[in-house]
């Protein structure tokens, strides 16, 4: 239930993996089983306001333009108009700095639940920007390769910030994602500082045939295609160094049988593609490897093609 005569809505945004290596800021897949859940209520008082914040990450701005949920709230709210404010309630189950996509998730979760507040609600296309606007607060840039798989659901191509363009990818059915998070803290902005300005003219050409060969590898149920694409030469070699023992951890996933490993968007957790058999013992390498860097991990086994972002509670 949405529009005229709701007061209350309660949204979940999953998680998500971005990158996916060789989609920079353009490609990410959903994590169905993590996410966060934002509650929006209609307020007499005009603007947005961040009531409440719990859950694994608490110390997050109450001011509305500093925080994701917030900014993306005020976005739809500036855009529409809508005659009253609303009043947003944070529960995180993302930890910050995860590189799980959790500023993504609340700024999707809240634009998801105002949305159903609003007399005439808006397309996801349009949330899609809203929610950008809030994802910049945390990346020091508007980009969707979180937004749109935690809106979505699934495997997403968007091209296009402005006007953008979300292609969602059909995935083989038999592949499994294996995410992997060490306990420690990478701010995104931090990430994206430490990154070249300009890429080799050979690695360009190596991850745009990565990128071509990875999505005609989806479509086609090519599994040689996939593992074959599976290699980030231009992000990834920059932010290796910032999590502990990487380099191992993406040696005993294939080892073990992965598809491919890469960094989860910014870091520190780290995913692979595997097909289901062989997930648990990818999953095992990986926590080993974690383990002799001295790093508790948390974990989770999930279907790329998760749901996206949905209502869960409305009144």
């Amino acid at each position: 239930m949405s529009g005229p005569g709701l007061e209350r809505a309660r949204a979940f945004a999953p998680a998500s993996v971005g990158n996916v290596a060789i989609g920079f800021d353009i490609l990410g897949f959903a994590i169905g089983s993590l996410g966060d859940r934002v509650t929006v209520t209609r307020s007499a008082k005009a603007g947005v306001e961040v009531s409440a914040v719990r859950g694994v990450a608490r110390e997050l701005p109450r001011e509305a333009r500093d925080n994701t949920a917030g900014r993306a709230l005020l976005a739809l709210h500036e855009a529409v108009g809508p005659g009253f404010g609303f009043s947003l309630e944070i529960d995180k189950g993302i930890p910050l700095g995860s590189g799980l996509g959790g500023s993504a998730a609340s700024a999707v979760a809240a634009v998801v639940a105002g949305n159903a507040l609003l007399p005439h609600p808006v397309s996801r296309l349009e949330l899609l920007k809203f929610a950008m606007a809030g994802e910049a607060v945390a990346s020091g840039a508007r980009h969707a390769d979180n937004i749109a798989p935690s809106l979505f659901g699934g495997l997403v191509l968007t091209v296009g910030i402005d006007h953008p363009r979300v292609k969602q990818i059909p995935v083989p059915a038999a592949i499994r994602a294996v995410i992997v998070h060490p306990h420690m803290f990478i701010a995104t902005a931090k990430a994206r500082s430490i990154l070249k300005e300009s890429v080799d003219l050979s690695d360009f050409v190596w991850q745009t045939a990565h990128l071509a060969g990875f999505i005609s590898g989806c479509y086609t149920d090519d599994l040689d295609m996939i593992r074959a694409s599976f290699e980030d030469v231009v992000i990834e070699p920059q932010r290796a160094a910032l999590i502990p023992g990487f380099q191992e951890v993406r040696r005993g996933a294939m080892e073990a049988g992965a598809l491919g490993c890469s960094i989860s968007g910014a870091g520190p957790s780290v995913f692979a593609w595997t097909l289901e058999p062989t997930a648990q013992a990818v999953l095992a390498a990986m926590r080993r490897e974690f383990a002799r860097q001295s790093l508790d991990t948390d974990h989770w086994v999930v279907e790329v093609r998760s749901p996206g972002a949905r209502l869960i509670e409305s009144s």
